[in-house]
């Protein structure tokens, strides 16, 4: 049996417009979806060279067909020295199919403005459907956790421990040490602003306001999500290119009953521990810039502290298990999407990173949108 290899690509050689392209790897039926994408994207090319073309049967010489056009792709079969006699037959003979069928791929005319509305309209289809398989995921999650909830034999106690560990403990140093130096950079922009209107004083309640509300959680949330998505993608994704997940299917076993479940509970738990710490630490860190940099006295800062409206508190630690569960979900589903190789498993890590973080910073506005429009 033939060993599956890399997808084909199309490499531009300089900056020209036509660009001069190179094809590289595999343009064969099994990557057919990948190779589509890259003659799309290329589409108005007039230059090829298939040099460094590892495997080529008909699907894709027709999608070389589909970029050159019948008569672009005949003269390259007759004029490129690189071309075996076989590959060189091979194109031959799709031409004439194409041109016997009637079938011929029209060569499409490139537009510069045509191709960024494309490429625009194609993330958004991207996007569109990354959000329609993140809400399939969140289901399955539910669930799962629905089908275990009420039967503690199917608990898995030493994975809940073990994520515990490496998600929360693990993390505390490095929540702690950024979020007390944020506190005091905070403390210092507040100073320098609010120093030119003789309100430097009020440096204590900006630090105490925004870190209760926002700040704890949120700087919380980031660091995980860059730290613990990708953790979570990079042990599922290698599982998965090893074949583990497909051992535990064959023996009866729910993936997402073992491997998701014990994440997404574990963050649960860690996040808003982890948040509540970094907000002590921004309290902590804004007050000693206030104490030793403006001469507030200690008592004062206490008492701003202890005086700031519990509600803010509630609204920010409560944004803790929302972020927890997000970042979970992602990384975990970005890790059952790897195909295959080792490049997949950077690049769905890479993916969770970002998701993670863009979905994290775009529900806690709208949830500031929202509590501000309650009053809250």
């Amino acid at each position: 049996m033939q060993s599956e290899g890399s997808p084909g690509s199309l490499q531009q050689t300089n900056g020209e417009r036509p660009p001069r392209l190179v094809a590289a790897g595999d343009w064969t039926l099994a990557h057919y979806a990948t190779l589509c994408r890259e003659v799309e994207r290329w589409r108005g090319a007039e230059t090829l060279e298939l040099a460094q073309v590892q495997r080529l049967d008909t699907a894709g010489v027709v999608l070389l067909a589909r970029l050159l056009g019948v008569e672009g792709l005949r003269a390259l079969a007759a004029s490129d020295p690189s071309l075996s006699d076989e590959r060189r037959a091979l194109l031959r003979t799709v031409c004439e199919a194409l041109v016997k069928v009637g079938q011929s791929p029209a060569r499409q005319e490139t537009s510069r403005l045509g191709d960024c509305l494309a490429r625009i309209g194609q993330h958004v289809q991207l996007h569109l459907h990354n959000l329609v398989g993140l809400l399939g995921f969140i289901g399955l999650t539910l669930a799962s956790g629905a089908r275990v909830l009420f039967r503690p034999r199917r608990w898995r106690i030493n994975a809940l421990m073990s994520q515990i560990q490496n998600t929360g403990l693990n993390a505390l140093p490095i929540v702690a040490l950024l979020t007390f130096m944020i506190g005091a950079v905070v403390a210092f922009l507040g100073a320098t602003v609010l120093d030119a209107f003789g309100a430097s004083v009020y440096t204590v309640d900006l630090v105490a306001y925004s870190f209760m509300r926002e700040f704890g959680v949120l700087l919380a949330a980031i660091l995980v999500a860059g730290r613990t998505a990708s953790a979570f993608t990079a042990q599922i994704g290698s599982m998965k290119v090893n074949e583990e997940i497909d051992a535990l299917r064959v023996q009866g076993f729910d993936p997402a009953e073992w491997l998701v479940l014990p994440r997404v509970l574990a963050l649960l738990i860690t996040l808003p521990l982890l948040a509540f710490v970094g907000l002590l630490s921004g309290l902590v860190g804004g007050g000693l810039v206030a104490l030793l940099a403006l001469d507030i006295p200690l008592g004062r800062i206490m008492a701003i502290y202890r005086d700031v409206p519990l509600q803010h508190f509630l609204v920010g630690m409560g944004k803790a298990p929302v972020f927890a569960f997000l970042i979970a979900v992602i990384g975990c589903r970005e890790g059952f999407r790897v195909s295959g190789s080792a490049e997949s498993v950077g690049q769905h890590t890479t993916s969770s990173v970002v998701q993670s973080i863009f979905v994290v910073i775009l529900v806690d506005a709208l949830a500031a949108l929202l509590f501000m429009e309650m009053g809250w």
